[in-house]
């Protein structure tokens, strides 16, 4: 059975970039870009409702979910952050669903979950783009209303 492949953003869809950026600019308004920092990714805090959300979406047997993340490149250590932040808000198995890649559309997939539509290939993925924070799909409730009815169609469809 072919599964529907999602792939889903991490900075400011599942780990909540803006926020730790915002508030590290305002307690050291010195250091320019706080995503430079050692920690920053491996620190930052969930999303409201994507841990569960996407726990949800990867018991689905019709679902085959990713992180597919864009790396900070002016911190190396963004790379193994990212990983750290997946194993301790997921598990193990799910950093093996890690994708860190600069764009992404070379990616093959029916869905990217994503709060930019451009600027990292967005724009040029095949499949479906979701825009995660915009008016329609403003939160992670949002988004599994969407991903329910499209997997129903997708049973029903079989």
């Amino acid at each position: 059975m072919k599964k529907i492949i999602i792939y889903i953003d991490m900075d400011d869809v599942l780990a909540n970039f803006t926020h730790s950026y915002n508030y590290n600019r305002e307690i050291a308004p010195e250091i320019k870009y706080p995503q430079g920092k050692l920690g920053f990714f491996k620190n930052l805090e969930p999303i409201p409702g994507a841990v569960e959300s996407v726990n949800i979406l990867q018991r689905l047997p019709t679902v085959d979910t990713y992180i597919l993340t864009a790396p900070s490149t002016r911190n190396p250590h963004s790379y193994s952050e990212k990983r750290v932040w997946v194993e301790k808000h997921f598990n193990y198995e799910f950093t093996k669903k890690l994708i860190i890649c600069s764009n992404k559309s070379l990616l093959k997939g029916d869905i990217l979950i994503d709060d930019n539509i451009y600027g990292k290939g967005q724009d040029q993925f095949e499949g479906e783009l979701i825009h995660f924070g915009n008016e329609t799909y403003n939160n992670w409730e949002d988004i599994m209303t969407y991903l329910t009815g499209i997997q129903l169609r997708y049973i029903l469809n079989k």
